[in-house]
């Protein structure tokens, strides 16, 4: 990574750093926790009444996004559903409750300060089934293939490299997940320059990509079905937008895999014992990867 990329991802997380710590000292006073300051366009204020006041104040204080994603991904009882950029945890906790006791809700955050606002949030909540992970949205420390949906809120814009994160949202989706994002993007006639006249990276509008490029950094990472709709305008030729998108349910690495041996074919343990290469431990062993996560 370059020097101006780190000191760009050093920027985004001082910036949220101080909005974790301006809500936690909040809720320690009288009045409770205040809202991190952002304009209509951004915060809890795009999300029902009825859903906000079901969460913890605190979460619904650190919210900064542009939108919900959590509607825009229509969660099931049942799905493992990762959060990128998950700050103060209310898409996690709304996640949790959509996907009811038998799902799971993951939240990814580089930031201590988020993360630690996060784990008082899922306590007072009650939610048992959330975890809160450390990590960059560029290597989520998740297996491949264990994830039902990928959810964000305006989070993407603020990496700095934005074909990793595509990549990553690919890897850990299960053949035939889906995202359902709430992002900034810019109209195609604007050059990057033109977007960083019209706000600063942190406040995610420098940062965005236009649709066209959405559409080819999606499509080239392997996803289909993909879906940009503007919401409403953050600035001029800029907009708060859902994304959706879905990983085919047989992707091409999947369908060139030579099919396993039969049971009674000579194998070595025989029986409905036997486990494939491809199943199981020995498929992450020779991915590198650990045991994926546990439904529920």
């Amino acid at each position: 990574m370059s020097d101006h990329s780190n000191d760009l991802r050093e920027t985004v997380r001082e910036r949220y750093a101080a909005a974790a710590v301006q809500v936690t000292e909040g809720g320690a006073a009288c009045c409770g926790p205040q809202p991190v300051e952002v304009d209509d366009n951004f915060g809890s204020t795009l999300y029902a009444a009825d859903e906000r006041d079901t969460l913890p104040a605190e979460a619904v204080a650190a919210s900064l996004g542009c939108g919900n994603p959590t509607a825009v991904a229509d969660l099931h009882a049942g799905e493992r559903v990762l959060d990128l950029g998950s700050g103060g945890g209310i898409d996690v906790l709304l996640s949790a409750r959509r996907v009811g006791p038998t799902g799971k809700a993951y939240g990814l955050d580089m930031t201590e300060e988020m993360l630690a606002l996060a784990l008082a949030n899922r306590e007072k909540a009650g939610a048992t089934n959330v975890e809160f992970l450390k990590g960059a949205i560029e290597a989520i420390p998740l297996p491949a293939n264990t994830i039902d949906v990928v959810i964000s809120n305006c989070v993407i814009n603020l990496s700095t490299d934005k074909p990793a994160v595509f990549a990553e949202m690919f890897r850990v989706l299960a053949p035939g997940g889906r995202i359902g994002i709430s992002d900034v993007v810019a109209d195609d006639r604007l050059t990057p320059g033109q977007r960083a006249e019209r706000g600063d990276y942190v406040g995610c509008i420098a940062g965005a990509l236009s649709f066209a490029e959405y559409r080819e950094g999606l499509a080239a990472a392997g996803f289909t079905d993909i879906e940009l709709i503007p919401t409403h305008a953050v600035a001029d030729g800029m907009h708060s937008a859902t994304v959706r998108a879905a990983k085919p349910a047989t992707t091409p690495e999947a369908a060139a895999r030579p099919p396993a041996p039969a049971a009674n074919a000579g194998s070595c343990c025989g029986g409905s014992g036997c486990q494939t290469h491809e199943s199981g431990a020995c498929a992450g062993r020779d991915r590198g990867e650990g045991r994926p996560p546990a439904r529920g």
